[in-house]
């Protein structure tokens, strides 16, 4: 089967045009603003991980190796469009407009972390597995009924394709032909769990074939290859077409979390066929007149600075009240919460 569904390139790993007919639909404006947003949250990446060392951020969730498939895939949505991330799409998020610092609260645990821009249609990051798609398909489905022509991204990775929320996700938006993308990062890994013991198909594009809806793999390192056929699914779907299942197969270098030992479950061998998303669009740059050392070093300042701004952001915000964590789960609050609650602040000294 998987030589069904080849996987699609533009960009090869040495940076130079494999499928020609892209050549006159990229320009400069496009590289510069992958370049731009893929440099910029992998600054970002690297700081919170900085960060979480230094005991100034909780546990983290790194994606580096995967800015590629975040970036393109955001970068093909339309402003009134809807984004479904899971904990590890906030690269895909800041691309579409959320703010880093807010960004950076969510990983200290801030429930302010999960609010997003008034102007953008950004929802909070899902933890559980799978539990997004439905959610994308419902405001999706909605954006259909009102008669607009806005579309939805579910992110996911391969993990997900073993929860029954992915299965229903896709069912439904294939009935009702809902105006949705299905974006899966494949890294070969759910956790510590490789691919080949999750599932028995030899792709997850395949799945699509059960659900009636195109669905196709791509190199999820080569920028271009997502960002245009993210943006043709999307065309696909505004007019009326239904939902498509993209695979975007990549690599995630570190761990799972900040909390997580991956040399327990991977070889250094594995994940080396990957070439850097960055340093690929790079080489491309290089071969085709597109690398300018003033504007890179700039930008490079730039993404610095904004990111450092940001921290500071962040840290000025006043400590949360941890009476939150009790005062908004029931509108009555019960007696043994009351209890918990009690016993916690007295054990904090707040009593």
């Amino acid at each position: 089967m998987e030589h069904n569904y080849p996987i699609k390139r533009i960009v090869d790993d040495e940076g130079f045009l494999v499928d020609m007919s892209f050549e006159k639909q990229i320009d400069e404006q496009l590289v510069r603003n992958l370049y731009y947003h893929m440099l910029r949250i992998r600054t970002f990446d690297r700081k919170a991980i900085n960060l979480q060392r230094q005991g100034r951020l909780g546990t983290y969730a790194p994606f580096e190796g995967q800015e590629a498939a975040q970036v393109g895939s955001a970068l093909a949505l339309n402003a009134d469009d809807w984004v479904f991330p899971t904990y590890r799409d906030h690269g895909a998020t800041i691309t579409f407009g959320k703010n880093m610092a807010t960004t950076f609260l969510y990983w200290n645990g801030r429930v302010e972390g999960c609010v997003a821009p008034a102007d953008k249609n950004i929802f909070p990051p899902a933890v559980p597995i799978a539990t997004q798609l439905p959610h994308a398909v419902g405001a999706a489905w909605a954006e259909k009924r009102r008669g607009t022509q806005n579309a939805a991204i579910a992110y996911f990775g391969d993990g997900a394709t073993s929860e029954g929320d992915f299965h229903e996700g896709l069912n439904f938006a294939s009935v009702f032909k809902v105006p949705v993308v299905f974006f899966n990062q494949n890294n070969g890994y759910a956790i510590s769990v490789p691919i080949e013991k999750q599932m028995n198909s030899a792709t997850i594009a395949q799945k699509s074939v059960a659900y009636g809806m195109p669905g196709f793999r791509i190199d999820g390192n080569d920028c271009f290859a997502v960002y245009f056929e993210t943006k043709k699914a999307f065309d696909y779907a505004r007019v009326g077409n239904g939902p498509t299942l993209i695979e975007a197969v990549t690599w995630r270098k570190g761990a799972h979390t900040t909390a997580d030992d991956p040399s327990k479950y991977r070889s250094e061998e594995q994940g080396k066929n990957f070439v850097d998303p960055l340093i690929r669009l790079e080489l491309f740059m290089k071969n085709y007149g597109y690398w300018n050392d003033e504007w890179i070093q700039a930008t490079r300042e730039d993404t610095t600075s904004e990111v450092e701004a940001a921290v500071v952001e962040m840290e000025k915000f006043p400590p949360p009240n941890v009476a939150d964590v009790f005062d908004h789960v029931y509108a009555e609050m019960p007696a043994q919460l009351v209890e918990q609650k009690q016993a916690y602040l007295a054990h904090l000294g707040r009593l």
